[in-house]
Formats: structure tokens, sequence, C-alpha cells
């Protein structure tokens, strides 16, 4: 399939989180369209899988606005500007659990939605891990939770475990141990 020509893009609304672009497309058969898509504003984002030993993993609840309630996933944030991504990775674990890590390990990018946003995330396995705490950004001290991956069944039907991207970085965990 050829892609669309871009022949115009312009910032339609701006935030300090976002950007709203809207993109002019010419199709290969001639139709055009005009979509809009959430742009990041700031730089790339990591999701940390702490992993305790073999069949524990770490997990963090937090206030979700969107839902406006608190869920249950991964601990994740932004990556500062100068900073490495796993250097970002082992900032954000000891920031939002507490513990830092020897050994990362690169799982893969997500996007979370293609169609409408530009959103990246790079997933990273972190194992040995040490205590230390960082002060990070966050408004309240996060919960921690331990949970075991042989009871990965009793994780997928928690309420509150619902944000995809901890859903993804859970099945491809779970995937590598299966091998």
């Amino acid at each position: 399939m050829q892609k669309p020509v871009i022949t115009e893009t312009k910032t339609v609304a701006k935030s300090h989180l976002f950007r709203v672009e809207e993109v002019h497309l010419t199709f290969s058969n001639g139709e055009k369209r005009i979509y809009e898509r959430l742009c990041p504003a700031r730089y790339r984002a990591v999701m940390i899988v702490p992993l305790i030993n073999e069949d524990t993993i770490l997990l963090v609840r937090e206030y979700s606005v969107g839902v406006e309630g608190y869920t249950l996933g991964f601990p994740k944030g932004l990556v500062e500007p100068g900073e490495n991504l796993l250097d970002g990775a082992n900032r954000e674990l000891m920031e939002e659990v507490g513990m830092g890590a020897h050994k990362f390990t690169y799982m893969r990018e997500l996007m979370l939605s293609p169609n409408y946003m530009q959103h990246k995330i790079d997933l990273v396995l972190a194992e040995d891990l040490y205590e230390k705490r960082l002060e990070g950004d966050e408004p309240e001290l996060l919960e921690v939770v331990r949970w075991k991956l042989s009871d990965i069944d009793d994780l997928l039907a928690q309420p509150d475990f619902i944000e995809s991207r901890s859903l993804t970085a859970l099945l491809l965990l779970w995937k590598s141990k299966q091998s």
C-alpha cells in the first residue's frame, strides 16, 4: 500500500502535556482527509517491569485522573533531557517503588493508540533489585504491591489492573518465562 501524502500539518491546540495537530492528507486514490492527532509535548517515556525473583513482580497503585480513580500497573515515567533510557528507568524505579536495579533488559516499544496518538513508551525489565528511594514528582506516595506471577489469573481479574501497557508488559514477561 502507498502511504498518503501529508500536505499540511498545523497545531490547533496545546497544553504543557499535549499538542493537537491537524494533519491534511491526500491518499493514492486522490481522496483528501483531515485527521487530528495527539502529540506528546515532551520526551520519551519508559515503563519498568520490576522482577524481585522468578515469581514476584512489583506494581504500583496510583491515582489516574483519566478514570478518576486509583489504578494498578507497572511504574513508569518520562526520561529526562540528557538522560539515557536505562538511567531514566532506574531513576523512575527509585522514585516510584524505592528500589533500583543492577540489571535492565530492553523488552520493546509500545504505542498506545497509533491511529490518533504519537505517544510511545519503552518497556524494560528490571532485575537484581536493591533498596534506594529518590524523591519524585508524585503528589503522594504510591502504594507498592508485590504480586506472584503464579497468581497471574488473580491479577488479570483485579478491577483496577486496566492499563493496556501494563497488560502488554505482563503478557511479554509471562511469555518469556514460559520459554
